[in-house]
């Protein structure tokens, strides 16, 4: 990190600990950092801790005169290379969104002119609530980066998205904003001749999650790992790209604007919301249908399985394809596990999309790296050889900038 500066913020909650692991991932990759303590971080981890780990004194109080005249928080706020908070709580996140300060943390947050990363720690409930949703949608829009949660059983016993990502993930986190241009800077990034600039392309990715009970969902196995990647190589052609994603734990690829939902309704919702787009390409694995959720978790009974009564989702791509802002070009996935190129050209029909990038996933294809594709379109099929999910989504944004030019 060469000497990079990071001001450390750490949220009330029990993964206030981890924080503790992230101090010594910094200092050792060779970063400084100054810790500021909430007062509900101060339940979970002290200030001599923090202090121990980084060396530095730690902040708690916005009103110690004697830190004003030795380090006022603007300076405090201003003088790191990038402010990281970790945990970020639903009531910190909402206070970010707000605009409000009332307490140091918040009040740097306020001041400072320098990029922010938020890892959010949370309930399950609370990270899905449409509140919680729309401050991050709002923090994503102000240039904040909002790292999606971990998914897995909480403190609380409950299980599902709302873990502290892993300290080595922040970390990793840190190192691509540290490296990064700032997105909010005067640019542009790319030259006027780039391929893709000036153009917004929508792309979703990843699965989409449908309640049963406050605890179970119907699912599926996408990563949101070809998604992502085409995303960002989308970006790196000089797109606006807004980014659609269900739930993943994928950083957000740099420069790309991020949206995330958790249903086929919320995808279909912010699709509409994203639109117009020169181009869209519909990775997402939305699940066809749903149930109606159950308030409470269903029990095992005598009366045996529940019976769950299906409904049909949107189909956010067919409707697209008929919608008055219909892009330009309009791409969709089939992911397949049999019959893959008949059940894809038929698919390119039904929908009406200009195109369809079809794939077998009979295999691991849907969590790893590689993957292997064919391109349906009017002029015929492409066979494209196996390849990792990096290059399938460079060579695909290649033939988008192609087709848009032409």
């Amino acid at each position: 990190m060469n000497g990079k500066k990071i001001l450390l913020i750490v949220g009330g909650g029990i993964a206030a600990y981890k924080a503790c692991e992230l101090v010594r991932l910094i200092r050792k990759a060779g970063g400084s950092v100054r810790c500021v303590l909430t007062v509900g971080g101060a339940h979970f981890v002290t200030p001599m801790t923090l202090a121990a780990l980084s060396e530095s004194q730690v902040f708690t109080n916005l009103f110690d005169l004697k830190d004003e005249a030795e380090m006022g928080h603007i300076q405090l706020s201003r003088e790191a290379d990038l402010v990281v908070v970790a945990p970020a709580t639903a009531d910190l996140m909402a206070k970010m969104a707000a605009g409000m300060a009332d307490d140091l943390a918040t009040t740097l947050l306020l001041a400072t002119d320098k990029k922010v990363l938020a890892a959010p720690a949370m309930n399950v409930r609370m990270w899905l609530h449409e509140a919680t949703q729309r401050n991050v949608a709002r923090l994503r829009d102000d240039g904040v980066t909002v790292m999606t949660p971990d998914e897995g059983e909480m403190a609380c016993g409950e299980y599902g998205p709302g873990r502290l990502p892993e300290p080595e993930a922040i970390l990793d986190a840190i190192e691509r904003m540290l490296g990064a241009p700032d997105p909010l800077a005067d640019q542009p990034d790319f030259a006027p001749d780039a391929p893709l600039a000036g153009r917004h392309i929508l792309v979703t990715a990843g699965p989409t999650h449908e309640p049963i009970d406050p605890v179970r969902v119907l699912a599926n196995r996408s990563s949101g790992k070809q998604g992502f990647a085409i995303a960002a190589a989308l970006g790196a052609l000089g797109a606006r790209v807004t980014l659609v994603a269900g739930p993943v734990s994928l950083p957000t690829p740099g420069g790309v604007t991020r949206i995330d939902v958790e249903t086929a309704r919320e995808m279909a919702e912010a699709v509409d919301r994203a639109l117009p787009a020169d181009a869209a390409v519909m990775v997402a694995a939305v699940a066809d249908w749903r149930v109606e959720p159950a308030a409470s978790k269903i029990k095992k009974g005598p009366e045996g399985p529940p019976r769950l009564s299906l409904v049909e989702n949107p189909d956010i791509l067919a409707e697209l394809a008929v919608s008055s802002r219909r892009p330009r070009l309009l791409i969709g996935f089939a992911a397949e596990t049999d019959n893959v190129v008949g059940n894809a050209q038929a698919k390119r029909e039904r929908k009406g999309a200009d195109w369809i990038v079809a794939n077998d996933v009979s295999g691991d294809v849907m969590g790893g790296t590689n993957n292997r594709v064919h391109l349906i379109t009017a002029q015929g099929i492409e066979n494209w050889d196996p390849a990792p999910k990096a290059d399938i989504a460079r060579k695909l944004a290649e033939r988008i900038a192609a087709a848009l030019e032409g």
